[in-house]
């Protein structure tokens, strides 16, 4: 991995390309300079990716479910966010510890315990995600928590159109940007 210089302007224009959580620079550039050239080592990711993904029957009893939480009449939207993310725990067991892995520039998003995400920066807010061991930061914006959603999602095998199922169930009156 080589180390180079970039001004100011640049790097704001390479982080507001981002797609995902945990995207670095090297892919945002390859994705927008070499769009047909895959990431090393990532085909493989990929097809696991497929593989993995949740069957319809599995998807049909989370979505039955979570028309029972009513998330909707939820008025916080950290309540919300805290009762999806029991939700994927709950049908993802032990698969939901990629989370672990989530994390922003300075932030770490997911902890087995609340001292390590409020090592990761003041204000974040940690919450225990119900009738779980992990703990997540909840001090971001209502656009972050979408975004959060859909990639613990994505982690847990759901198919693009079904990220967003459940996004819009979580928070319909927000629309993720790429």
């Amino acid at each position: 991995m080589k180390t180079i210089e970039i001004e100011e302007d640049l790097y704001h224009f390479i982080a507001s390309q981002t797609q995902h959580i945990g995207e670095s620079a090297s892919d945002i550039l390859r994705r927008i300079v070499m769009p047909d050239t895959p990431a090393p080592g990532k085909a493989a990711d990929a097809k696991i990716i497929s593989t993995n993904e949740v069957s319809p029957s599995s998807q049909a009893a989370l979505l039955k479910e979570l028309t029972k939480l009513q998330l909707l009449e939820m008025p916080k939207m950290v309540d919300r966010f805290l009762a999806m993310l029991a939700l994927l725990h709950r049908h993802h067991g032990a698969s939901f510890a990629g989370v672990l892995n989530m994390s922003g520039r300075n932030r770490t998003y997911f902890a087995t315990n609340k001292d390590a995400l409020l090592a990761t920066g003041s204000s974040t807010n940690p919450k225990q995600v119900p009738d779980s061991s992990y703990w997540v930061i909840t001090n971001n914006n209502t656009q972050k928590k979408v975004t959060m959603i859909k990639e613990v999602a994505l982690l847990l095998g759901y198919s693009g159109s079904q990220a967003e199922k459940l996004v819009n169930s979580f928070s319909p009156e927000e629309q993720i940007t790429p």
